[in-house]
């Protein structure tokens, strides 16, 4: 896709996560109505309303392109080009009143699977990624070959080196399991960097890592929606973004600023 194109996708993907941020601040102090709730997880009705309000602007954009997101699929599964949506990532943070949750869209194009490999699976390639912070009015993007910015600044990632020097973000994701896996993580790191957060949006940790606010942002039991925009950014931003798929479909992340992940890795367990 030419870059005039590509353009263009950041241009519809900042507008359409504009608006859905809009609406979640238009609700921020209401009632939230829940959809379905787990112990360590909720969906509320918003996520639903804020994705269809994504979708028709991008579909409308992109009439070829399809959709896949937290809150459900549409359009070819070979589709030429995709969205990836988390309409709310941070729901819970959302539902409770923390002002700390945003939208994350990313733009995939259709690259051919090499010739080597049996796969008749369409497999893509995220080349714009958007992620907004409507509380704290704060857009991140990011063109694939180009610097990430921050509310249209070129941003960057931390120069940090030492570990005891480091802010590390680490997320416990919606599974006990994953919950159970990590904490021995957070034990062992907890006397060995300056400060450990948890704050309940991927995305935004993401973001925060490309930023340089972080230095490392690891968490286990992802959807590829929570991610495919970040991880993207942290890239463009100079950074490190190391993904992994499991076996349940999920994702294991390691993001950081590419200085510190070899020292933090023997304190993470092995998946």
């Amino acid at each position: 896709m030419k870059r005039a194109e590509q353009q263009r996708a950041l241009a519809v993907a900042v507008a359409a996560a504009k608006a859905a941020g809009r609406l979640m601040l238009q609700n921020a102090r209401s009632p939230k109505r829940v959809n379905v709730a787990t112990q360590h997880d909720l969906k509320l009705e918003l996520d639903v309303r804020c994705q269809a309000l994504i979708e028709r602007r991008l579909r409308a954009a992109f009439p070829d392109s399809s959709v896949f997101g937290e809150e459900g699929s549409s359009g070819a599964a070979d589709a030429p080009f995709r969205w990836v949506v988390d309409p709310i990532d941070g729901t819970v943070n959302f539902a409770y009143g923390i002002p700390h949750a945003g939208v994350s869209i990313a733009f995939q194009e259709r690259v051919t699977p090499p010739k080597r490999t049996r796969s008749r699976k369409a497999s893509y390639e995220t080349t714009v990624g958007v992620v907004f912070d409507p509380f704290g009015r704060e857009l991140w993007t990011a063109i694939r070959g180009e610097t990430a910015r921050l509310n249209g600044e070129p941003t960057g990632v931390s120069a940090r080196q030492k570990l005891d020097e480091a802010v590390v973000s680490l997320g416990f994701g919606k599974q006990t399991a994953v919950l159970r896996h990590l904490l021995p993580a957070f034990n062992q790191l907890a006397d060995r960097v300056r400060k450990l957060r948890i704050m309940g949006s991927a995305a935004l940790a993401l973001t925060y890592v490309a930023s340089g606010r972080f230095d490392v942002f690891v968490e286990l039991g992802l959807g590829w929606w929570d991610i495919a925009a970040g991880g993207l950014i942290v890239e463009c931003a100079g950074g490190e973004f190391w993904q992994r798929e499991l076996a349940d479909g999920s994702y294991e992340v390691i993001a950081s600023n590419g200085r510190l992940r070899r020292a933090l890795g023997p304190h993470l367990p092995r998946t």
